[in-house]
Order: C-alpha cells, then structure tokens, then sequence
C-alpha cells in the first residue's frame, strides 16, 4: 500500500545547559514565553520544521519529512545556538530517536464506518464528534484515522517498517469486516 510520511516527531540532546532567555532575545525566530510553556520555540525555514528546545539541551523536532530533514534541522539549530553559546557544540554527528511517525495513505475504495466499528473491537465512530472512526492496533502499536472515503492517517509508529506492517494489519482487519457485511449467496 502506497503512503507518504507528513510529519517525523524526533528528540534529540545538545548535551549542555541552554539559556533560554538569551537564546530568545538573541535569535528572531525563537519565541520563548516560560510562564505558558518551560521550554522555547525555534522554527526553522528550511528544512520547514518547530524546534522545542528545553533548558537541559533535550530537543524535540517535528514537521520533518524525512529522517534527513531532522539531522539537517538538529545540525542548523546547534549552529544558531553556538553562536551565542559558545558552550554549546556544533553537531556534526547528529543523535536523534524518531518518537513518532505520521503517515496518510488511501485504501482506494469507500467504507461503511458503522459497519467497521460493529465488527471490529478495536473501532471507535461517533460520527456526531467526529467525521472519521479510530482504529487501534496493538501490534505493532498505531492509531489509524480511518475515513469514508477510504483515506486513512496513521499515526504511533517509529520505524517506517512498523509503519508499513501497521497498514497491513489494517488494511487486513478492514476487508475482512467487509467480506463478513456480504450475504450471502442463495443456493438455487
């Protein structure tokens, strides 16, 4: 099953102690107000990604979409940051972990959502809250918006493999629903 990843969620480390406060003054595209959030905001241009950064050096990146993306992003904001703390080192080496990967994809045919949830106890559809039925697989772990149209989102993954075999299980678990609402035929 085709699908494209749209966003990479990763947390990486600087290894080191940021100020915050002077990194936001400092840098225009980092917005930093502690008594909302503890840590700053960092957005990037290219590659287009937000940058949580904390006062321990933790990182956390998303809207990358690709692992590449997340390096070079990780490499720019350490640069950036070096500039003003000099304490705090360029990464050449990037060390990241992807913590979650969210992916759309289309089974290519239309689905009675109702009939999903009835026969499937993984399903959740409350159309009255909202337009799409949640499907949870437990292995591998992932949550799929599942819509009628056929057009799905999935989300929990951290590896594209789990990700792949995920849209397998459910694209499995789904047909199935489906052979099951069939009649059957009428000897004659």
């Amino acid at each position: 099953m085709k699908y494209t990843i749209v966003n990479l969620v990763a947390s990486s480390n600087l290894n080191a102690t940021l100020d915050l406060y002077n990194l936001a003054i400092s840098i225009s595209n980092i917005e930093y107000e502690p008594e909302q959030f503890p840590g700053a905001i960092l957005k990037l241009k290219e590659p287009k990604v937000s940058m949580l950064l904390f006062k321990n050096g933790k990182v956390i990146c998303s809207g990358a979409s690709s692992e590449e993306q997340i390096a070079q992003a990780i490499r720019k904001a350490s640069k950036l940051i070096h500039e003003i703390q000099k304490e705090v080192k360029v990464q050449r080496t990037v060390k990241y972990n992807v913590v979650n990967l969210v992916a759309t994809a289309n089974l290519n045919q239309n689905l009675d959502l109702f009939e999903i949830a009835m026969d499937l106890d993984n399903v959740e559809y409350e159309p009255e809250q909202f337009p799409g039925a949640i499907l949870r697989i437990a292995e591998p772990k992932l949550t799929l918006l599942l819509f009628k149209n056929g057009k799905m989102i999935c989300a929990g993954a951290k590896k594209e493999s789990l990700l792949r075999k995920g849209l397998k299980v459910a694209s499995e678990l789904i047909i199935d629903a489906k052979k099951k609402k069939k009649p059957a035929k009428k000897k004659k």
